[in-house]
């Protein structure tokens, strides 16, 4: 008998949630079939069989968080030998597929929730038809019978929220927040302006000209960076993501770089390396509502730019009242490295930028 542990999932992460499991006690599987979904600072990622055998027993119970090296499950191998497998190299014994979460039980309940699900729900009194799943492929999790129960009134956070807990935390540990704010006039944009991929550029036009904003600090050293990975926060059910745009400044086509990252964030195939190592942030929160705002600083960047609801408000025009189109700005720094003044030049260049007339290069208007 052998028991497998959770492997290293590289990138310095040191816990996973067990989100589904891709077998039964007692299943018979091959090399490299996925065992086990896990959810790691907010991406799913599957772990294969290192070895032919029987699954003799299932160690952890989805919904809980193990570290590296924490038991899985044993394994009857027999003969069979560790093929020494990677995790997400799945191989040819993927292409042959394990069991999908469809594939387990019949096509109703039975097919979103393992056999400890179901019986935690009975256990609980929760109708299974009634409840939402919240795991890959709409799998119903532990985690989902616990919020359905009847009388719960709090829960522990898991997965993405977990993630995003241990992220403000770190924040408000060390960065010495402060902001600026400022209105850009946007009336000389057309209708069909897209506000974002706009904004977007704008950042990379105000970094050139104030570059202390693109930057990272670790406490004692300040290093500028003279291109551009966006972090671009986007708002979901399960809680905030941030996946990075790679080098905006050069990028030919920002509208399908958007929609791209946005796709991957909507069905959790986003991997853990796409939302590491941006070099500035950007929160849109402006369609959602709110004017202004003072954000949250993820280090080691220094800086986050926040929009807010787009209005109309009374302005002068050649002396003149006229309604005009606003878009509020607000921009939070690490007053650590970063200057007041530094802060107000960097806005000051993107509102600049931004009240220029529509722009047609850089991914369309």
């Amino acid at each position: 008998m052998t028991v497998f542990k959770l492997p290293d999932l590289g990138e310095g992460l040191q816990e996973a949630e067990i989100v589904a499991w891709h077998v039964s006690e007692g299943d018979h599987v091959i090399a490299d079939q996925p065992l086990v979904s896990v959810e790691t600072d907010k991406a799913v990622v599957e772990i294969p069989a290192p070895y032919s055998g029987t699954i003799a027993r299932l160690i952890a119970s989805e919904g809980d968080v193990l570290e590296i090296g924490g038991a899985l499950l044993e394994i009857a191998t027999g003969t069979a030998e560790d093929t020494g497998a990677i995790v997400g190299e799945l191989g040819e014994a993927a292409e042959l597929g394990g069991p999908s979460l469809a594939q387990l039980g019949d096509r109703s309940t039975r097919g979103r929730a393992s056999p400890a699900v179901r019986r935690l729900a009975k256990e609980k009194g929760v109708d299974l038809s009634a409840v939402a799943g919240t795991g890959p492929d709409g799998a119903i999790l532990t985690r989902d019978v616990e919020a359905a129960a009847p009388g719960v009134l709090g829960e522990d956070l898991r997965g993405v929220r977990r993630a995003m807990a241990h992220t403000m935390t770190r924040s408000h540990a060390v960065v010495v927040p402060a902001t600026v704010t400022e209105r850009a006039d946007i009336s000389d944009w057309s209708e069909a302006e897209k506000p974002t991929p706009r904004l977007i550029r704008a950042i990379v036009a105000a970094s050139k000209a104030e570059p202390a904003l693109n930057a990272w600090f670790d406490g004692t050293r300040r290093q500028l960076h003279d291109h551009v990975d966006l972090a671009l926060a986007v708002d979901t059910p399960d809680g905030l993501f941030v996946p990075v745009l790679r080098d905006v400044a050069v990028s030919t086509d920002i509208d399908a770089a958007l929609e791209r990252v946005k796709r991957a964030v909507r069905d959790r195939s986003i991997a853990p390396e796409d939302m590491k190592r941006a070099t500035i942030s950007l929160s849109n929160f402006g369609p959602i509502g709110g004017e202004l705002a003072a954000l949250v600083v993820s280090p080691p960047q220094v800086a986050i730019l926040g929009a807010g609801r787009i209005s109309r408000q009374c302005g002068f025009v050649d002396g003149q009242p006229a309604a005009r189109r606003i878009l509020p700005l607000s921009l939070t720094f690490d007053h650590r490295v970063v200057t007041g003044g530094e802060a107000a030049r960097f806005l000051a260049a993107l509102r600049d930028h931004l009240e220029g007339p529509s722009a047609q290069e850089g991914g369309g208007s």
